[in-house]
């Protein structure tokens, strides 16, 4: 097997017309994050311990595929301003990504905006940067989903 490492970072910048705590909570609460960020019942297998020290793991996969688990320590937060957190990406037992993630949470005009800035090791070809930078893309697609729906849920 030919082994390299494929280096690259992506940010990504999104608008939501909510304040930043209610952006930031849909990052800490566990039920919320997992509507979002693991695909609800696509991934079932999902834990989040939102603190500094704390871990969070996802697993699922497709059916017939290997175990895929994505799994984050975090390293620093900021209440509704920044979380710093380090992840690998597993396929089965080989680990295919390891990266440093950057969250960012800045009141703007109607809302908040979200910087995120991803920098990963790619391993062996196994997860491109394209697809990691898409998948995460997908995800803030779906917080913007969540919040709207939270939005509606809670104004009655």
């Amino acid at each position: 097997m030919d082994r390299y490492v494929t280096h690259a970072s992506f940010t990504l910048e999104r608008s939501y017309p909510v304040p930043p705590g209610r952006v930031f909570a849909a990052w800490a609460d566990p039920a919320l994050k997992s509507r979002w960020f693991a695909g609800g019942d696509a991934c079932p297998n999902h834990e989040l311990d939102f603190r500094v020290g704390g871990r969070e793991v996802a697993t699922g996969g497709p059916e017939g595929g290997p175990v895929m688990t994505f799994e984050s320590l975090y390293r620093e937060i900021v209440p509704q301003e920044r979380i710093v957190y380090t992840s690998t990406m597993s396929a089965g037992a080989d680990v295919i990504t390891v990266s440093l993630t950057t969250v960012e949470f800045k009141a703007a005009a109607g809302g908040t905006q979200l910087v995120l800035t991803e920098q990963g090791a790619f391993l062996d070809g196994k997860e491109e940067p394209a697809w990691r930078e898409n998948g995460t893309a997908d995800q803030l697609k779906a917080l913007a989903t969540v919040l709207e729906n939270t939005v509606l849920e809670s104004d009655g």
